[in-house]
């Protein structure tokens, strides 16, 4: 296995495993490039998942304090838990659904396309769908993204096929399997997908794409690259001149260390990306690091969301198979005749029986509840997905008082749903509760909003240092040697799940790396 010395000032520092951080140690040891990956939390592999929620979710999900604030549903339902996200090697790939969809043109132009929508903070991405085009290609082969490069869509489960027939009957026309980060047949060296269900205990048979038996161990295999687990990291360091020269970290024995590099690449998902930020703030950057905009934290997305369940005579056994076996994409379009800009997606949803019960309503226990867990074999479920508006005062920060075990302030996230986010929501409900009725069902249901799996922006990219972070390509308008590699550096967050437009930016931000290295620039 290759090391380097903590003192080698030439190697990339890439903080995070998961979809950026993963694919860009890839991407740029492939190209000869030496790289230490700093990972929070902990190895583990297709034989160490435990295919149990509750042991799964203390297993993989990141679970370090945190508080919230602001209006939303989860900050009275979940205070600590704002995110449902993971803290181990791979990040959340080990627990992701699969769904990869490109982003639509009009969703990289909101400003352009929705104008002006009072309380939101839209801005036009600084890159275009066509210039993304490639990369999206790129991503979707090395993830084999069903219904692409002629790899062929996953099997319908029953819970698919109940939502679609329902979809049908309403006039809807794209409604498929799906485009999925699963083999559907072997492909990359791995089997294709067993349809085992409850997937978000982690992939068993290593269909489901993840950076951690992927990109992670190609990397390896150059000999370019240093994994890391176990690394907190809790500051950058920089030099006199303003250019980053390293990181603090704390190691798996709580020792603390100092890694050099000649660039940092951050990549620890959009609360713990800025929260570094702001923990790394000096006599030079008294607002933390690359904030001379004051954008860092602000613009948090978290995607409108929400889920509807159908209940039918006869059972549907929505658990077995892929949990997000299908999709309704109609809704996706930008129409304001429906009262809201942006769209959204419908796709399908299953959850054990223990998060059921916890997600199902939380705190509303009674004769509805007890019937719903009743009839458990006989729900169908879809998840609502869609576009959420920046905003300014959605933001992460650091808590006033409160501290982690290294000593470090912990994030707070506040945030307040946009009038636009409700009636998309109110819009999704009332259709899903179409398609169900559509389908048959005895009765359907809402439930309120999760703990977030698709966290975006604190980071957002832009054209000009004023009112963004970073550039097109996730460097830092004040640092050019640190670069944003997650989801914090969306602009926007489009009504698609993010993991695919992750993927493609760190493939296109490692090109860039590369040439900037080359030439000297960085």
């Amino acid at each position: 296995m290759t090391t380097f010395p903590t003192t080698d000032d030439s190697v990339v520092v890439i903080i995070g495993s998961g979809a950026g951080g993963g694919t860009l140690a890839n991407e740029l040891a492939q190209k000869g490039i030496k790289v230490v990956v700093l990972e929070a939390g902990a190895m583990q592999s297709p034989a160490s998942f435990i295919n149990d929620e509750w042991k799964s979710f203390s297993q993989l999900a990141w679970l370090d304090n945190r508080t919230t604030s602001g209006s939303w549903r989860v900050a009275k339902d979940f205070p600590n838990l704002p995110a449902w996200i993971c803290k181990t090697v791979g990040g959340t790939t080990t627990h992701w659904a699969g769904a990869s969809l490109r982003f639509q043109e009009h969703e990289f132009k909101t400003r352009t396309h929705y104008g002006e929508i009072a309380g939101a903070n839209l801005m036009d991405w600084p890159v275009t769908l066509k210039e993304l085009e490639p990369y999206y290609a790129r991503a979707e082969d090395k993830m084999g993204v069903t219904r692409t490069n002629g790899i062929p869509g996953l099997p319908g489960n029953n819970n698919f096929k109940v939502m679609a027939a329902g979809a049908k009957k309403l006039g809807y026309k794209e409604v498929h399997t799906g485009n999925m980060a699963i083999n559907s047949q072997p492909r990359d060296d791995r089997g294709r997908c067993m349809q085992i269900g409850f997937c978000f205990q982690g992939c068993k048979s290593g269909a489901k794409w993840s950076t951690l038996y992927t990109e992670l161990p190609k990397a390896e295999k150059t000999g370019n690259m240093e994994l890391r687990p176990e690394s907190h990291v809790t500051r950058i360091e920089h030099n006199a001149a303003g250019k980053v020269t390293g990181v603090v970290y704390f190691d798996k024995d709580g020792k603390e260390q100092r890694q050099k590099a000649r660039l940092v690449c951050v990549a620890g998902n959009s609360i713990e990306t800025p929260r570094l930020l702001l923990l790394s703030a000096s006599n030079m950057f008294p607002d933390g690091l690359a904030n001379s905009s004051g954008q860092v934290g602000r613009n948090y997305m978290r995607h409108m969301t929400g889920s509807v369940y159908g209940m039918f005579k006869n059972p549907v056994h929505m658990y077995k198979g892929t949990t997000m076996a299908g999709i309704v994409r109609d809704e996706a379009r930008h129409d304001t005749k429906r009262g809201f800009a942006g769209g959204y997606e419908m796709e399908t949803l299953a959850l054990g029986i223990p998060f059921m019960a916890a997600f199902l309503n939380p705190g509303g226990w009674g004769k509805d509840f007890a019937s719903y867990m009743d009839n458990y074999t006989h729900l169908a479920g879809m998840w609502l997905v869609g576009e959420d508006m920046p905003r300014e005062n959605n933001r992460v920060t650091l808590h006033a008082s409160l501290k982690d075990k290294w000593g470090s302030a912990i994030p707070n996230v506040h945030f307040d749903d946009h009038a636009n986010d409700i009636a998309m929501r109110e819009h999704a409900f009332r259709q899903g509760e179409r398609v169900y009725q559509a389908a048959g069902a005895i009765k359907a249901f809402r439930t309120p909003p999760y703990p977030s799996t698709h966290n975006m922006g604190t980071c957002r990219m832009g054209a000009s240092a004023k009112d963004s972070v970073c550039n097109a390509y996730g460097q830092t308008h004040d640092i050019a040697n640190l670069f944003i590699s997650d989801g914090s550096q969306f602009t926007t967050g489009g009504a698609e799940n993010p993991t695919l437009t992750i993927v493609t930016l760190a493939i296109r931000q490692a090109e860039y790396i590369a040439q900037q290295m080359t030439s000297r620039a960085i």
